[in-house]
């Protein structure tokens, strides 16, 4: 039996006239996230979570925001396609993601959908964690003007 540890982390400006897509679910909120894609802060930290613990680079070597292919794309889709690669066949996976998020600092913007992450994940919805702290005003997120996300994962063959 093997494990392998990955850590992610996303930063994503918010801006009025854009959707707020966090893990997978579209937030009500004045401002979204800016970004190439559907710019899901969640999403991308766990998707770099992932490849770190397979080593396979990060998540702009796989969907490059160069690419018009990637243009508002969906991010289930970019993590669905994490989650069928070569990686995936050879480990299987228990998961635990970590938000920090401050476009609106209180924790029902950074919950998520734990069944939507855990459909695309193919594991059960208790095995993510989905949390949101504040930052106290501090920072970028803090001022409300950007998002970060952690993901860590754990993976067992």
């Amino acid at each position: 039996m093997g494990y392998r540890i990955g850590f992610g982390i996303d930063f994503h400006q918010l801006a009025e006239g854009r959707e707020f897509w966090l893990g997978g679910v579209l937030i009500p909120h004045d401002r979204g996230a800016v970004g190439h894609s559907d710019a899901d802060v969640l999403i991308h930290a766990i998707c770099d979570a992932l490849l770190g613990a397979l080593n396979l680079g990060d998540i702009g070597v796989h969907f490059p925001n160069t690419d018009p292919a990637y243009k508002d794309i969906d991010s289930k889709i970019l993590l669905e396609k994490h989650m069928q690669g070569p990686g995936q066949r050879i480990w299987g996976g228990e998961y635990r993601h970590d938000c920090v998020s401050g476009g609106a600092e209180d924790h029902e913007v950074c919950r998520g959908d734990a069944e939507t992450m855990a459909a695309i994940l193919q594991i059960g919805a208790d095995d993510i964690s989905i949390k949101a702290t504040t930052t106290e005003q501090m920072g970028f997120v803090g001022r409300g003007e950007g998002l970060v996300a952690y993901a860590t994962v754990l993976l067992e063959r």
